[in-house]
């Protein structure tokens, strides 16, 4: 699942920054999404990444589905050429995480305290006072 994820945000990142420059002239247009889109993309396929990675499937999935509506909500914008395959894979991801929750977090050991000062030993205090 979680490679469905940098897959999605690999591709997002390709199609948003149009490539790079090469030695011949390309041949027709690259597809090209608009950068902060793909920027926007990238970030959330990034928290459901990170979700994953932390064994939190019921976070992933929220992420997945917010990432599914924004790709969804701006479908329009998207190359026809890069649609198809972007929907597919936005589209599936939530179905492919399970939901279980994150799992608890081991209690740090509590730290000691300053420790106390030892006992003043002055006169009267079981030394011989000579």
């Amino acid at each position: 699942m979680k490679r469905v994820a940098v897959m999605v945000a690999a591709a997002l990142v390709l199609a948003g920054c149009g490539g790079g420059k090469t030695a011949t002239p390309p041949v027709g247009k690259p597809p090209h999404i608009p950068h902060a889109l793909a920027q926007a993309w990238v970030q959330q396929a990034n928290e459901v990444a990170q979700a994953l990675a932390a064994r939190d499937g019921c976070t992933a999935v929220a992420h997945a589905d917010e990432l599914r509506a924004a790709v969804t909500s701006s479908e329009a914008l998207v190359p026809r050429r890069l649609r198809a395959m972007l929907l597919a894979a936005v589209d599936g991801l939530p179905a492919r995480i399970t939901c279980n929750p994150a799992p608890p977090q081991k209690p740090h050991p509590p730290h000691p305290g300053p420790h106390p000062p030892p006992p003043h030993h002055g006169p009267g205090h079981g030394h011989h006072d000579h």
